[in-house]
């Protein structure tokens, strides 16, 4: 119908970009001639809508004070009051109490069909509030974005993580959220490669008025890319240790397992902590020896130090509780598992 397919059209141009004429044809599945006639229309109804020559021209929603009610249709509204919800209690700088405003205001003028299908998602929604991560000044999210929707380079100071301060100039592709953190992908015109930026490490941003080529980075996927890069920065140990049992699918999970005799095992694990090496290979329930790396083995050693330490002073035989403390396993003693470095 000619009502929704405006209502679609004008969802498509409140986005901050100009839409040539052929991809909006092809969003809504009409000719180009179609595409025209409801501009037209739109601009009967006191919609702005501006028009662009040349090869780069388009259509756009020019802002204004004249500027109809905007329209939503019912997953945009949805998704936006969960939208306001979620940033009001997430680490934007400053903009909590105004998510929270706009939120109340959303509600009061969405549907009742649509009120309910926001609250029963929020009632049956827990936050998992995470601390200690940096805040993000939400100018500066929204002036990233408008640049990553138009197509348009940016230039700011960057604080590297080592201390060092630097000007880059970027071709801005996709805005990552990451947990506690938010992350510019873009491409660095200087060094000629593509850069992560943590947003709360930029400073005196600014958009050129420069237009970009779109292109995409190298893994296609944006949140995958900075994913990727994330997980090189972070250390990565690679342990060998010997298992003095046989293997079992719990020692098969953590790694490559290969049986030494009847009682032993060699396992090859992998992990970015020496504290979840630790755990894994300590939840197993068996004594062990690290060959590799040095680093596990000192830090086992510190650990089971500390242990003793919380552990207090020993309770002497004799001592009525004795045995429910002191019992060795079967065939063994008390103690931590054996530790041995190379």
């Amino acid at each position: 119908m000619t009502e929704s397919r405006l209502l679609a059209l004008l969802s498509l141009l409140q986005t901050p970009r100009e839409w040539p004429g052929s991809e909006l044809a092809e969003r809504l599945g009409v000719s180009r001639r179609t595409i025209r006639r409801d501009i037209e229309r739109l601009r009967d109804l006191g919609y702005p809508v501006e028009a662009t020559m040349g090869v780069a021209g388009g259509y756009r929603l020019v802002a204004g004070t004249a500027m109809p009610p905007l329209l939503l249709d019912d997953e945009e509204a949805v998704a936006i009051a969960v939208g306001l919800s979620t940033a009001a209690r997430n680490p934007v700088q400053g903009i909590e109490e105004a998510s929270v405003r706009a939120l109340a205001k959303l509600e009061q003028v969405l549907p009742s069909r649509l009120r309910y299908r926001v609250r029963s998602l929020g009632g049956a929604t827990v936050p998992l509030p995470a601390e200690g991560g940096p805040q993000v000044n939400p100018e500066r999210l929204t002036t990233l974005a408008a640049a990553v929707a138009n197509r348009e380079r940016v230039r700011f100071g960057y604080l590297a993580n080592d201390g060092t301060s630097s000007e880059r100039l970027v071709d801005p592709h996709r805005l990552v959220a990451a947990g506690r953190r938010w992350y510019l992908l873009g491409h660095d015109r200087d060094r000629d490669d593509w850069r992560t930026f943590r947003i709360d490490r930029i400073a005196d941003l600014r958009a050129t008025g420069a237009r970009v080529t779109p292109r995409e980075p190298p893994a296609g996927d944006a949140a995958a890319y900075v994913a990727e890069k994330l997980y090189s920065l972070a250390p990565t140990y690679e342990a060998v240790v010997t298992l003095h049992t046989r293997p079992t699918e719990a020692i098969r999970a953590l790694g490559e397992v290969a049986p030494i005799d009847g009682e032993r095992c060699r396992l090859h694990m992998h992990g970015d902590t020496l504290d979840w090496l630790a755990f894994h290979l300590l939840a197993l329930g068996c004594e062990f020896e690290v060959h590799e790396p040095t680093e596990l083995a000192a830090h086992l050693h510190a650990l089971a130090a500390r242990l003793t330490r919380a552990a207090g002073t020993p309770v002497p035989e004799g001592d009525p509780r004795w045995p429910a403390q002191n019992t060795p396993p079967p065939g063994g003693t008390t103690g931590p598992p054996a530790v041995s470095a190379p």
